[in-house]
């Protein structure tokens, strides 16, 4: 993994599954120790996956939605701190291409795949701390932004800030070495610790006007709204690797590992009735999500290769169908990674295997929106046929 894989003649999911294991190798321990893992990122550039979801036309693989969601699953079973950082890439991508000019999307899709760019977060729709100022030949751009997942050794980051003339928010992209960015690695949660989701601060940015990818006050379309629904799926993707690492490695350990209960009559734990009730109850969990992630993702792709025609039903619909499987997956990514202890047993506790990174990976990133307003929207769809309103998270 030392130079990129041949981009037309390698399977990408192929490609996603080596990678995972490489960094599986070292996930344990990387968890522990937190910060950026450049080592790793490096592995990611090297993979030539960073071009994925980038179309043939400007140099990349062409994979549909459907398939780029797959091997951000296949990242997050391994590792859901780097699948984060890699899925971030390409939603940036994706704003390039709802939100860019025809000029924007080849300038910045060309060098992406030229230049071997890593994209990072700075677009937190929530947070309105960084200001944008008119100046001559564009903005300037002030103030501070959080949860910048993949800012830190990033090459560009896709910004918003909120202009106050017309009470609404741009979104332009910058190079992280732009004067006035700096970026902080000051990402601490007890989950997810290399996403690199810290803060970034803007001192006197300049926000060239050919940069700027939305202008402020410029109407909602249902296309631009297509980039929350990547986002929202990507969230389910990564929820769901982890519900698949966590039964994975709990599988694994029972079959392996485990002792069956004194009571339970069997020589092996795997042959316990109750030991195989519960896993039937979390494969329960797990397949209906798989399922839904997938018909989410195949309408995803749909939509967005015809973005400029899609109608606000047919985006509602699609809002829907990522809600579904994004509940399903929050879901059973806190539930099979808690209970995978209770039938490996108090021995798989211990520090170095690591297994409760699972639910703490989990447990962190299901709070990035309340998932209890998917489950409004999901209610109201099914008691009126309302479709849920679009908004950065829905």
């Amino acid at each position: 993994m030392n130079a990129p894989l041949p981009q037309q003649q390698s399977d990408p999911l192929a490609v996603a599954t080596a990678l995972a294991a490489a960094l599986a190798s070292t996930a344990v321990a990387r968890d522990a120790a937190g910060g950026h893992a450049r080592h790793e990122r490096q592995l990611i550039r090297a993979s030539g996956l960073l071009t994925l979801s980038i179309p043939q036309d400007f140099g990349g693989q062409g994979a549909g939605w459907d398939t780029t969601m797959q091997a951000v699953r296949i990242l997050a079973r391994a590792d859901s701190a780097l699948a984060h950082v890699f899925a971030f890439h390409h939603l940036q991508l994706a704003g390039v291409q709802l939100y860019g000019s025809a000029q924007q999307q080849r300038h910045l899709l060309h060098a992406t795949v030229d230049d071997g760019l890593f994209w990072g977060n700075a677009l937190n729709p929530l947070d309105k701390r960084t200001v944008a100022t008119n100046a001559k030949g564009g903005f300037v751009l002030d103030g501070i932004k959080s949860f910048s997942s993949g800012s830190v050794g990033s090459d560009w980051l896709t910004v918003s800030a909120w202009h106050e003339p017309t009470a609404s928010a741009l979104i332009g992209v910058l190079p992280t070495g732009a004067a006035g960015v700096h970026v902080e690695a000051d990402w601490d949660a007890f989950g997810q610790k290399q996403t690199d989701s810290g803060n970034v601060r803007f001192q006197g940015t300049p926000l060239p006007e050919g940069l700027v990818l939305q202008q402020p006050g410029q109407a909602a379309t249902p296309k631009s709204t297509l980039r929350p629904q990547v986002a929202q799926l990507i969230m389910a993707n990564l929820y769901l690797g982890l519900a698949e690492g966590a039964f994975d490695a709990a599988r694994e350990y029972t079959a392996s590992e485990a002792r069956p209960w004194f009571a339970s009559g069997v020589a092996r734990a795997v042959d316990d009735p109750f030991v195989q009730h519960r896993y039937g109850e979390l494969w329960t969990l797990l397949r209906p999500a798989i399922v839904l992630a997938d018909v989410a993702g195949r309408e995803l792709e749909r939509l967005f290769r015809r973005a400029d025609d899609v109608t606000a039903q047919e985006r509602g619909e699609l809002a829907v169908a990522v809600a579904e499987a994004k509940v399903l997956s929050h879901r059973a990514s806190l539930e099979i990674g808690s209970q995978l202890f209770e039938l490996t047993g108090a021995r798989a506790t211990s520090g170095k295997l690591g297994l409760d990174r699972f639910w703490r990976n989990a447990r962190v990133h299901t709070l990035h929106d309340p998932v209890d307003y998917k489950y409004r929207d999901l209610g109201r769809y099914a008691l009126s046929g309302t479709l849920p309103d679009p908004t950065p998270y829905s």
